[in-house]
């Protein structure tokens, strides 16, 4: 590798190392609390806290990566402008392409990962994430649940229970509450018996209570007392959401739902949004010397919010069939791609009028 080269990627590959260490330390660090509070409440287990922290972590590598370097490259080219390093590397006789080169010797190997995490271990992190709530979250879990707490599922249901056996499946003094789509399901029970606890199947015998059915659009509620009463409850559904993220590129490749199209696309365009977007920060670092590293910080935040807000837009206006899927998402890399070839051809002076 070149001297200029090398000494460009050394400089970058350590601030990506640092930046990217700090920032997943930050995500796992607020994931670990956030779960861990939900734990608290009941609404997760809490053996499955480490797991869930470990796979949001894996997918927010997909963002923390070329954020990562994209910082770095700003940072590393501004205080090279700053002491007039380039300046005089370019005033020896060496070509402005030298540092699109040296850039891409990092940004290319990363932007490969990027997409394989992207197409590959983004949806299987995800997959693992529903499969643990799925099953932590419902309220017939008995190993999570808390005594003398509202104990509420993410699909409407809510238990309270004077006293929790985690050992034999079983509720003392238990309040369920389910919520439909026009009533309002209220069991009150002496004991509860968990017949059936997965969330596809949930089920349960109540002893000695009341059943409630309230109507939320009229007056046509009723209450009935029993002594043993078995009631099937509603399963877990994922969401379409959740379905897009953790479906597989072959699955999504085969729908024909906008949503999952939306979705595919946006993966498949993560290597490529990466390394535009590390050449884009090439020529926004430009600063005059001795003016500071971080001066040109303001436009490449700018420039970073634009590149991102502009892919979730178009990725939203195609999952809702407001953008059709050609160009779709692409539409983004498309323009960078354009935007980088004018400024390309300004460093190389391609653009400037011939003199007479």
């Amino acid at each position: 590798m070149p001297l200029i080269e090398r000494y460009i990627t050394v400089e970058i590959r350590r601030l990506v190392m640092m930046i990217a260490g700090f920032l997943i330390f930050m995500f796992a660090s607020y994931s670990a609390q956030r779960y861990l509070t939900d734990a608290a409440n009941g609404t997760l287990a809490l053996r499955v806290v480490a797991d869930v922290v470990f796979y949001k972590s894996l997918i927010a590598l997909e963002m923390i990566l070329p954020v990562a370097l994209y910082v770095s490259v700003a940072v590393a080219l501004s205080q090279m402008y700053s002491d007039a390093e380039i300046t005089a590397m370019l005033a020896a006789g060496a070509s402005p392409l030298r540092l699109y080169k040296a850039v891409l010797l990092l940004a290319v190997p990363l932007a490969i990962a990027v997409t394989l995490l992207s197409l590959y271990g983004r949806p299987w992190a995800y997959a693992n994430i529903y499969q643990l709530q799925q099953q932590s979250q419902s309220v017939l879990d008995v190993s999570h649940l808390q005594a003398d707490k509202f104990n509420v599922s993410g699909n409407g249901r809510m238990i309270l229970a004077n006293h929790v056996d985690k050992t034999a499946n079983h509720l003392t003094d238990a309040l369920i509450y389910v919520r439909g789509g026009h009533h309002t399901n209220l069991y009150r029970a002496q004991s509860v018996e968990v017949l059936d606890a997965s969330p596809a199947s949930p089920a349960v015998r109540l002893k000695t209570g009341t059943a409630y059915v309230l109507d939320r659009e009229g007056a046509d509620d009723n209450g009935q007392n029993y002594d043993n009463f078995d009631i099937a409850l509603k399963p877990f559904v994922p969401s379409a959401e959740s379905r897009h993220k953790s479906a597989s590129p072959a699955e999504l490749a085969r729908s024909a739902d906008p949503g999952d199209a939306a979705e595919l696309q946006w993966r498949e365009s993560r290597g490529l949004t990466t390394v535009l977007m590390v050449l884009l920060a090439i020529p926004f670092s430009r600063i005059k010397p001795r003016q500071g590293r971080y001066a040109a910080l303001l436009p490449l935040t700018v420039l970073f919010t634009v590149i991102f807000y502009g892919g979730n837009i178009c990725r939203t206006l195609v999952a809702n069939g407001s953008l059709p899927t050609i160009p779709g998402v692409w539409l983004v890399p498309i323009a960078m791609a354009v935007g980088i070839a004018l400024l390309l051809a300004r460093d190389l002076s391609l653009l400037r009028k011939p003199s007479r």
